[in-house]
């Protein structure tokens, strides 16, 4: 399992037609892949969460643009796309008290590993508890 932190950025857009499209083209091009991502949604806005290939360049380019950004500290892992992969990670992290506060996964059906996104109550010791025996 490869697991790291990794830097996340939530951007708060209105929640409208053609407001994502707008951020994946800005994005595109920028140079700027996106690996993973979430949308929430709320009456007025959306909160997408995304990580990308440069995160630094994507918030400049969201801050030129007046858009409300935010980054914070997640973890990312690479894991085998099997049967309760996911119940073994959530149980390392209950061994050793970190609270996960949301996550988002993907993969293919045929994929043999997805990328897994958490954000833990506490980010140092949710990298401890991913990566201890």
């Amino acid at each position: 399992m490869k697991c790291q932190i990794t830097t996340q950025l939530s951007v708060f857009l209105a929640n409208k037609p053609g407001t994502l499209a707008d951020v994946c083209e800005t994005l595109a091009a920028e140079g700027v892949n996106i690996f993973a991502m979430t949308i929430s949604d709320t009456v007025d806005h959306a909160v997408v969460r995304l990580i990308c290939s440069d995160p630094r360049k994507a918030l400049a380019v969201f801050e030129e643009r007046g858009t409300l950004v935010v980054d914070q500290q997640v973890l990312t892992l690479e894991e085998k796309n099997r049967p309760g992969a996911l119940a073994l990670i959530a149980r390392k992290f209950a061994k050793h008290g970190v609270n996960i506060e949301y996550a988002y996964c993907a993969s293919g059906p045929s994929a043999k590993t997805g990328l897994v996104v958490l954000r833990p109550s506490d980010i140092k010791r949710g990298l401890r508890a991913l990566t201890s025996k």
